[in-house]
């Protein structure tokens, strides 16, 4: 049998082409036969000015000007056939000969001798050429050869002319032989002879069958020779007469040949017409055909010839005519009844061209999975061939079925324009559990083969691809010994040898963990000055799970995510690997894969034991701005080097999940499930920007500060860049905004453009916050609940781009947090308030007249704007837990009051005491008295400022607020609400001392505090340094003129009154003055003031005492 056989096989002349004259550099000798190939085809009307009628043609009705004869070329030449007289197409019927000039012999004498003794095995060569290309000077120069056509180098159009010329002329030459041995053959007639008819000697019954049957051989011989000289009309009239007398002398098997013949006459004859008459034609005939050849077999006669392989021919030709989808079901009965007939083929290499001709036909009738099984048919057939061309071959074979049973080589998949749409039938077309078993022995038969073809790398791919995808169904031995055969196969690769398939381990993407430079890019409007506005965090995070929830987190999410690299500043991918097998994997490397070629990739290596997963974190740099795409990971394992790709990984298990898989690799490691990560769709490379790193000067014990305490915090900045910050704005953000009182970022204006490697630094002036009940009770040392500190939020920037036509290159946010870790410093321990009566001494000099609000020298001062005689002081009581001592200083803003340090010390308490007097409103009024009340409360609490001291550094401020509202929860009218009537003296002798024995002129004051006229008795009272009254009784020290009880006096509304008096001092010393009053028809916010019982009850007021010294005369 021969391969690729057709109906119109019979009409081609067979040139064998020779290499000769040495060896030919293959891309020459692919050139060269490039050539001479195209011309397959040559019209007869180009063939006319070569051709010489002799005589008269045999072929009357040659088709000079639409016939054509045709070339097969067989390139090296082919073994002469035993039914070249039965069929002269298969003949070499012409023999051209190419010769690489420079790679022979330099003497045109030696060429020729190789040309003679190359073609001298084709005896039945009717014409010869030879054609030596590439001639030097020297040989051109020589005498013009006839057995040598020298061709010298040109352009490939002139080439092409001249070699189409050249087998013009050998097409004339060849048309010339067939008429002459046609005129012989029909004037002398010829022997013809076929395997059938050179068996044991012929009976002489049989010899007068073979004298008949010589002529219609004869005819149909005459008819293939006009067949080949591109005459279908005579060859058809010589058929004709051949099938009438093959079927009278019985000759079947030249019946059927005749009959074959002319079908191809008919369809030359009628080339490029397609009816359905002809083609039912056509069916008949070679139905009729494959008939006769199969009568022809006698299967009771061992010693004939078998002529199963001219049926099975006969089979195919009719089957490729017909291999059309409409005619799919018969042409596939049609292949099936060859492929049974296979049987009765003796000849190996008969089978192996009957099963390559079936599978091609299948394929090219679409039954992909029938033309698979006859293909691996063919492999089977090379692999029982003992040589290193019939592996190859098979391994060639195989690899043309991986497609259908979908095992194929990654480089053979043709890439998806959008993988997303086609995701399902992508799992589908890569794992069929179904198939396991069929695709685990198409794997194996490659592995096999490629051993045998000695291709280490094709072997590698095909343990790569059946370890990896059917471990599950693979014994621990069988895993250890393809990883055996992974590594042998590798020892035969050079160093650094890539392959397209991945094996072991599987790689999945795990996360996305942010570099600690990789902070939030802000991207920057030029039409907007404060660029950073609106771009503030919602915490010292860069990522908050709860920013993208709700409608945007499904799974498109992953893929419209956009993530932004900068140039030279690394970043981390996590990816996590599984080593599902018996046998323990060495990763010598592994890093991310780049095809865009802007990224230097870390390599880390990796240790996977058996059945075991492992997170790794894999690192590079941008080394260039642009769009990065990152697929997978390059591994470097069992010596070849392969990649990885995660969307491979990410359909293995969804297909696992939906039990199209095997098994789930990282399941099987004992790995949890990780939620569906995928690569984000845009990653963008920009320049190079500045980077600031953060730095609190004293670490993290800087921020530990006691309740209240206030604390200059130093932070360095340093530019960790290659590009200078020329724009910065610090922010505050987070909660207890209140505990940072200053930033002082006055000084940075003075540094920038901050260059690379430059630092700068500021100060943060923090205040710490009140404790919680809950923290309160636990421990005094431990930190501030998580995300209760403020922090920094700084936005940077660098220069602008030089040119106006690039985008404005994006600034950056840096958050710092403060970590403020507030512990407990002083404790209260109660607030109460407290009633104080006063001493006997309370001014230092009787010449103090006061007439408004002055600062408070002694524990009282006397002021008629300023309340009755009563102090009320608050105690609060504080205990120190902490190992330091405290200072406490108590103060009142406004007045600029202040009072003695207290020292607390370690693991003890003190009180502190507050003097409320300074709090009185200064009218009493029934109208509004709640919001002045409030007010006041505000105020009294807001003023009292209690100030601590520890160590050089350390100082704060208590908060007393609470305490202060506490205790004064019960007496707060008494506190703030003025008495209605305040008393005060005044001495005329202002500056002068007073002195005994001399007349001294008084006068007290009396003041309304309401808004009401009010009527009053006054009195008058003088007490010695022993409370003693000095102005009555017999021992009366002090005389005096005017009047001092029952004084009748009417106070205007917020007004007051004077009433003067002379005293007349007999005895030096110190004196107590004291007024009292008795309101008259008093109101009833008197009354309320006053608590009296009954409205009757009279109100009684005393002023505060004065002091007066006198002294004795000279």
């Amino acid at each position: 049998m021969e391969p690729d056989v057709s109906i119109e096989t019979s009409r081609q002349i067979r040139v064998a082409i020779l290499p000769i004259g040495g060896p030919i550099p293959t891309s020459h000798l692919r050139e060269y036969t490039s050539l001479i190939a195209r011309h397959s085809r040559v019209d007869l009307a180009s063939v006319a000015s070569f051709y010489t009628e002799q005589q008269k043609s045999p072929f009357s009705h040659q088709p000079w000007d639409s016939g054509s004869l045709s070339f097969k070329f067989v390139l090296g030449g082919c073994s002469a056939s035993p039914w070249e007289d039965f069929q002269p197409c298969r003949k070499v019927l012409a023999v051209l000969a190419i010769c690489h000039l420079p790679s022979s012999s330099p003497h045109l004498d030696a060429v020729a001798a190789h040309f003679v003794d190359a073609c001298r095995p084709y005896g039945s060569a009717l014409a010869t050429r030879c054609f030596a290309f590439c001639p030097s000077d020297a040989q051109l120069a020589e005498k013009k050869r006839e057995d040598i056509v020298l061709l010298p180098s040109a352009d490939r159009p002139a080439m092409d002319h001249h070699m189409l010329t050249l087998l013009q002329d050998l097409a004339a030459s060849l048309l010339m032989e067939f008429e002459k041995w046609v005129l012989r053959a029909e004037s002398t007639g010829t022997i013809l002879k076929t395997p059938l008819d050179s068996q044991s000697s012929l009976g002489s019954e049989e010899v007068i069958k073979a004298k008949k049957r010589r002529l219609g051989r004869a005819q149909k011989t005459i008819g293939d020779y006009c067949l080949l000289a591109g005459s279908p009309a005579d060859a058809n009239a010589h058929y004709s007469t051949a099938i009438e007398l093959a079927r009278l002398t019985g000759d079947v098997f030249w019946h059927a040949g005749a009959l074959e013949g002319s079908v191809c006459a008919l369809l030359v004859d009628r080339v490029g017409q397609q009816d359905p008459a002809m083609e039912d034609e056509v069916k008949y005939r070679y139905y009729t055909v494959i008939q006769l050849y199969r009568r022809s077999f006698l299967q009771d006669n061992a010693q004939r010839v078998s002529t199963v392989s001219f049926e099975l021919e006969a089979t195919l030709k009719l089957a490729r005519y017909l291999c059309r989808r409409e005619h799919s079901k018969e042409v596939a009965d049609l292949l099936m009844g060859a492929a049974d007939g296979a049987k009765s083929l003796i000849d190996a290499s008969d089978r192996l061209i009957l099963f390559i001709e079936i599978a091609r036909l299948f394929g090219s009738l679409g039954y992909r999975r029938k033309a698979a099984f006859f293909s691996r048919q063919v492999a089977q057939l090379y692999s029982q061939q003992e040589s290193v061309t019939a592996a190859m071959s098979s391994l060639q074979v195989l690899t043309l079925t991986t497609d259908v049973y979908r095992v194929q080589s990654r480089k053979n998949v043709k890439k998806e324009q959008d993988v997303s749409t086609n995701l399902p039938q992508s799992i589908v077309a890569l794992f069929e559990s179904h198939w396991s078993t069929i695709q685990m022995v198409v794997l194996r038969e490659i592995l096999m083969s490629s051993i045998r073809a000695g291709d280490p790398l094709s072997a590698w791919g095909a343990g790569a691809r059946l370890l990896r995808s059917f471990y599950p169904l693979i014994t621990p031995a069988g895993q250890s010994g393809l990883a055996s055969s992974l590594s042998n196969a590798a020892d035969r690769l050079p160093a650094g040898t890539r392959c397209a398939d991945p094996c072991l381990p599987f790689i999945r993407l795990h996360s996305f963990p942010f570099h600690p430079s990789q902070t939030d890019i802000i991207k920057r409007n030029p039409a907007k000055k404060e660029w950073w506005t609106g771009s503030a965090p919602t915490g010292p995070f860069i990522y908050t799970p709860f920013t993208k929830s709700g409608s945007n987190a499904g799974s498109n999410a992953a893929k419209d995510q956009s993530i932004t690299w900068i140039v030279g500043e690394p970043v981390q991918v996590l990816v996590e690997l599984a080593n599902p097998c018996s046998f323990e994997i060495v990763v010598e490397s592994i890093y991310l894969s780049v095809h865009s070629r802007n990224f230097d990739a870390f390599p880390v290596t990796v240790t996977l034991p058996p059945n075991t997963s492992k997170t790794v974190l894999l690192s590079g740099i941008p080394t260039k701005s642009g769009p990065v795409s990152i697929p997978g990971c390059i591994v470097h394992c069992f010596g070849v080097i392969t990649e990885h790709l995660f969307k491979e990984v990410d359909n293995l298990l969804l297909g696992a999940a939906q039990g199209l898989v095997l098994s789930d690799p990282f399941r099987s490691c004992g790995s949890g499930k990780v939620k569906n990560v995928t690569f984000p769709s845009n990653i963008n490379v920009v320049p190079s920007l500045p980077l600031l790193v953060s730095n609190l000067v004293g670490g993290a014990g800087a921020n530990v500060l006691y309740e209240g305490e206030i604390r200059d915090i130093t932070v360095n900045l340093t530019n960790a860049g290659s590009v200078p910050v020329e724009e910065v704005n610090i922010s505050v953000s987070g909660k207890n905004l209140d505990s940072v009182i200053k930033v002082d970022n006055e000084k940075l204006g003075t540094v920038f453009p901050l260059k690379p490697g430059g630092e700068v630094s500021f100060t943060i002036t923090l205040k710490a916050w009140q404790l919680g009940i809950a923290d309160t009770e636990s421990d005094a040392r431990r930190v501030s609940r998580e995300g209760s500190s403020p922090y920094l939020v700084i936005h940077y920037a660098g220069p602008l781009s030089s040119n106006p036509e690039e985008s404005l290159p994006p600034g950056r946010r840096l958050a710092v947090p403060l970590n403020i870790c507030v512990v407990q410093g002083l404790r209260f321990v109660q607030a109460r308030l407290l009633s104080m009566e006063i001493p006997a001494r309370f001014a230092e000099s009787h010449t103090t007249i006061e007439n408004g609000p002055e600062p408070v020298k002694t524990l009282v001062k006397i002021d008629p704007y300023k309340g009755s005689w009563g102090l009320r002081l608050l105690e609060l009581e504080l205990s120190n837990r902490t190992d330091v001592v405290f200072d406490l200083t108590v103060s009142i803003e406004e007045d600029d009051t202040a009072y003695h340090k207290t020292r607390i010390d370690r693991d003890y308490s003190a009180r502190v005491l507050i003097p409320l007097e300074h709090f009185k409103l200064p009218v009493l009024d029934e109208i509004s008295p709640k919001p002045e009340l409030n007010a006041s409360i505000t105020a009294l609490i807001n003023k009292i400022k209690v100030r601590w001291h520890s160590g050089r550094n350390s100082h704060g401020e208590l908060n007393v607020k609470e305490a202060v509202q506490l205790a004064l929860q019960g007496a707060v009218l008494d506190i703030l609400l003025p008495d209605p009537l305040t008393f005060g003296f005044r001495v005329e002798k202002d500056g002068d001392p007073i002195r005994a024995c001399e007349v001294t002129a008084l006068e007290t004051v009396v003041r309304n505090n309401t808004k009401e006229t009010i009527r009053l008795s006054l009195s008058v009272n003088c007490k010695d340094v022993a409370g003693e009254n000095c102005c009555e009784g017999h021992d009366a020290t002090v005389l005096w003129s005017g009047v001092l009880n029952d004084i009748h006096l009417e106070v205007p509304p917020l007004k007051e009154v004077a009433h003067s008096f002379s005293f007349y001092f007999l005895v030096p010393g110190d004196y107590s003055l004291q007024a009292s009053a008795v309101i008259i028809d008093a109101t009833d916010v008197l009354h309320a003031r006053a608590r009296t019982r009954t409205p009757d009850e009279p109100i009684f007021c005393r002023g505060s005492p004065f002091h007066v010294q006198v002294i004795g005369t000279t």
